[in-house]
Parts: structure tokens; sequence; C-alpha cells
């Protein structure tokens, strides 16, 4: 690959379906590879560094999910993907008013999104003050 893309174009392309294939295999390790590379290429794709931070999610990695979905939300701050990734982990980290929080602001932009059950009476982000 060239010089340093601002923006995605075929070699980006390549690299981030490659990623997917190896993490739709399982094979995180390669993923994580793969998505490094597209990051280091195309360090204002904020796909690339959401993808990245699924990987380290589906490793319980929460710490470095969190850094890399913070990148992208700072590249692009209306990527659905990446505000529910990060509800979904400040969650799993015990930072649940957080999560609550970035999890509204998602539903705000995308009211179908499935998380959204999550926010629900009784559910783990749901409304506080409620129980007996």
């Amino acid at each position: 690959m060239g010089s340093l893309a601002a923006r995605p174009d075929a070699a980006a392309q390549e690299v981030l379906d490659a990623g997917l294939r190896r993490r739709d295999s399982y094979d995180f390790a390669g993923a994580l590879a793969e998505f490094d590379r597209l990051a280091a290429y195309c360090p204002a794709y904020a796909e690339g560094f959401n993808q990245r931070a699924y990987i380290h999610f589906l490793q319980e990695d929460y710490e470095a999910a969190l850094v890399d979905l913070d990148i992208a939300l700072g590249l692009q701050p209306l990527h659905i993907a990446a505000q529910s990734g990060r509800a979904l982990t400040l969650m799993n980290l015990g930072r649940i008013d957080e999560a609550r929080a970035q999890l509204l602001e998602a539903v705000e932009n995308n009211p179908w999104l499935s998380e959204a059950a999550l926010l629900a009476e009784g559910a783990p982000l749901g409304p506080k003050g409620r129980d007996i």
C-alpha cells in the first residue's frame, strides 16, 4: 500500500474485507492484524477503528475496545455501530451511567437499534430508581 490514505480506497476496502473474513472465521488475531493495517493506512476511516474495537470486544479487552471506539466516534460522531458498541463496552466495564447515556444517544440516532431493548425497565441499562 502506498501513502497514508485519508479516505477509504480500493486497497483499504481489500484490507477491510480481509479482516471481516478473518473475523467471520474466528481468526481474531488475523483480523486484528488486518484492522491494524487498515488503521495505519487509512487513519481517518472510522470503520477501521470500529472493526478493530469489535475484535477487542470479542476478546473481552474492553479498555482497548473503548480506545478504538472513541477514535471512531471522533472521526464520525454519528457512527451508529460505534455508538452502540461503545455503550456495550461501557456496560461490560461496569460504567452503567455512561453506557446508558451513550445508548440513549445511539437510539436517538437510530430508533430501531436492537440494543434499545437494554434501556427497558428492568434491563441492564433501564431507568434507575425503580427497584424495590
